[in-house]
This record gives C-alpha cells, sequence and structure tokens, in this order.
C-alpha cells in the first residue's frame, strides 16, 4: 500500500451537475463547499477526482 496522499477541496457547488458526479463528490468524502479531505493517492481515487475536477481544487 502507498503512505501517499492527496488534499481534495470542494471549490464549486452541486447544484446543477450530474447526479452521478454528485454521488462521486460524495464517494470522495466532501460534505460542503471548502470542504477539504485527504484521501490516498490510488488509481480508483484519481479516477474519481478526474470525473469531477472542474468541481475541485486538489494538491498533491
Amino acid at each position: 500500500m502507498s503512505d501517499k496522499k492527496i488534499k481534495v477541496t470542494l471549490v464549486k457547488s452541486v447544484i446543477g451537475t450530474k447526479q452521478s458526479h454528485r454521488a462521486t463528490v460524495r464517494g470522495l468524502g466532501l460534505r460542503r463547499l471548502n470542504h477539504t479531505v485527504e484521501l490516498a493517492d490510488t488509481p480508483e481515487v484519481r479516477g474519481m477526482v478526474n470525473k469531477v475536477s472542474y468541481l475541485l481544487k486538489c494538491e498533491g
């Protein structure tokens, strides 16, 4: 297992976005605007971040 982490922040509202994109944001553990979570840097998480990248700010 890698111990690398990425910080993901929700910077744009999920209102008006696709249902699947909202579910992806929730799956990343983000609940509200400007909420930041630290996640394991795995291909699965990167794929989720890539899908909703227009809503997020990511630090490495």
